[in-house]
């Protein structure tokens, strides 16, 4: 398998194993736009897979690591040292996590938002059909980063033009730059990640360059992991202690005719027909 752009990074942790031969094991795909997207959106995929000898979890992020916000003892840095630590984290990642392969695409954020650049969907493709995966993880249409939307985008794209018996059981927009708790509750995919805790702090510990550079994303993911349990349900205690939620994507997979607008509007009405009727009925 050979990656499109010269700065692109094709990394196996397990020694001795090709690239090719650790795509082709992979049963669960993660694909953000950023250096440590994976490790705060597709959590569940990772710990799903994590010392499983029949489940493999693959990396993908799409982004070059430019422009990223710096402080601290990265003040300093340009943007070409900036983006090799972030790669360099990146690789960290995979191997505390133990991912058959982690593969960063090397794009600028601005190809990856220009509407009329097929790249990284043609590259998307290859990979699909290389990895074959039975579940995706990737960001939500209703994110507000505009470059996850546009990772989104370019999946949906891709999966699109997979034959339909070839396409995932799965695929999940995971919530990052905006929380699915407005989603109607029956339309949530709920995917829990408890029991995990030191290899959480560990994944999501190693973007050293992002949390010392004033955010706490580690602080934040733990507690929305664990509002999502507690607030859940109104009713009865709870069952887990962290969860994710996720929007299921598979619709917008399988309908080519589907708008992405047109589902999030529609899941957003839903929520505001529900707030409706229980005002009126205690009204």
């Amino acid at each position: 398998m050979t990656l499109n752009n010269p700065t692109a990074d094709g990394f196996v942790p397990q020694q001795g194993l090709a690239l090719d031969a650790a795509l082709s094991r992979t049963t669960h795909l993660g694909i953000g736009a950023h250096q440590d997207d994976l490790e705060f959106g597709a959590l569940p995929g990772i710990l799903d897979c994590f010392g499983q000898p029949d489940r493999w979890f693959t990396g993908i992020t799409c982004t070059d690591g430019g422009g990223s916000p710096r402080a601290g003892v990265y003040a300093d840095y340009t943007d070409d040292q900036m983006k090799a630590v972030r790669v360099e984290e990146q690789r960290t990642a995979a191997m505390v996590g133990r991912y058959s392969a982690m593969l960063q695409l090397g794009y600028p954020s601005s190809r990856i938002k220009d509407s009329a650049d097929p790249g990284l969907k043609d590259e998307l493709v290859a990979l699909f059909e290389a990895s074959r995966p039975s579940v995706i993880y990737t960001h939500n249409p209703a994110d507000k980063h505009a470059t996850h939307v546009a990772v989104f985008n370019a999946v949906l794209q891709a999966l699109r033009e997979r034959p339909q018996t070839e396409r995932p059981q799965a695929v999940y927009g995971v919530e990052i730059w905006r929380g699915l708790d407005w989603m109607p509750d029956e339309k949530k995919v709920v995917l829990p990640v408890d029991g995990h805790d030191h290899l959480i702090a560990s994944l999501q510990g190693v973007f050293d360059s992002q949390i010392a550079g004033g955010k706490r994303y580690d602080l934040a993911a733990a507690g929305r992991y664990r509002s999502n349990a507690t607030f859940f349900a109104s009713h009865g205690v709870d069952t887990t202690s962290n969860l994710v939620y996720a929007m299921d994507l598979m619709p917008l997979v399988e309908n080519p005719a589907l708008d992405p607008a047109d589902y999030v509007i529609g899941l957003m009405r839903e929520t505001e027909a529900a707030i409706r009727q229980q005002i009126l009925e205690v009204s």
